[in-house]
């Protein structure tokens, strides 16, 4: 199973960015470099930062060139993330290119990386709502309500953990074939946003 991997990976990965919590500390990967692991620390690591950005640019009392420059950059780290789940899926393929799926073996709505990618978002989701129930400034019906809402995260963990699980097995064992499609992003490049590439002219 390797679920329990991408979890505990992951939940390193939220741990040792809220020793600084800013978005610009340096982090250090200390899995081995190739490794799977090194890719989802990495994986997270992006989604950590962003998720952060995303809090920040939406302070109401943001100087707005501030603000744009946030946006520019969470946009940046969107294509990042993209890239990093098709390198994720690159390995996931490379991992499984002996097998011979069988005779009628079915696709996946989605791809392993793509699971794994909300596998991450999880436990960004999970972590940040559990400070939310430990908040001392809180009152009693906002920590019973967070409460509430950890439990269908850890719930909706333990669900999509088996499920990508499940889908692992059935590639591994030929019932179902990996077919990847990139997602051809379209906004983030200049021939193909008419916004930028009209600004040449």
């Amino acid at each position: 199973m390797f679920s329990p991997i991408f979890n505990a990976v992951f939940d390193q990965c939220v741990s040792d960015y809220h020793l600084t919590d800013h978005v610009d500390a340096p982090h250090t990967n200390t899995h081995q470099a190739g490794s799977l692991e090194f890719l989802l620390y990495e994986k997270n690591w992006i989604d950590t930062v962003q998720w952060h950005l995303e809090d920040i640019v939406r302070n109401p009392d943001i100087n707005p060139v501030d603000g744009l420059a946030l946006k520019r950059r969470i946009d940046k780290s969107n294509q990042d993330r993209t890239d990093m789940v098709e390198y994720l899926d690159g390995y996931f393929l490379q991992n499984y290119s002996h097998v011979v799926p069988e005779a009628g073996a079915g696709i996946n709505t989605e791809s392993p990386a793509w699971a794994i990618d909300r596998l991450s978002i999880l436990a960004l989701k999970i972590y940040h709502m559990r400070a939310e129930v430990l908040r001392e400034d809180a009152d009693s019906n906002h920590r019973e309500a967070c409460q509430t809402k950890l439990n269908v995260l850890l719930e909706q963990r333990i669900d999509l953990s088996t499920s990508i699980d499940a889908l692992l097995s059935d590639i591994e064992s030929g019932k179902k074939w990996m077919k990847v499609y990139k997602q051809m992003k379209m906004y983030n490049d200049p021939s193909l946003n008419p916004i930028l590439y009209k600004s040449k002219g």
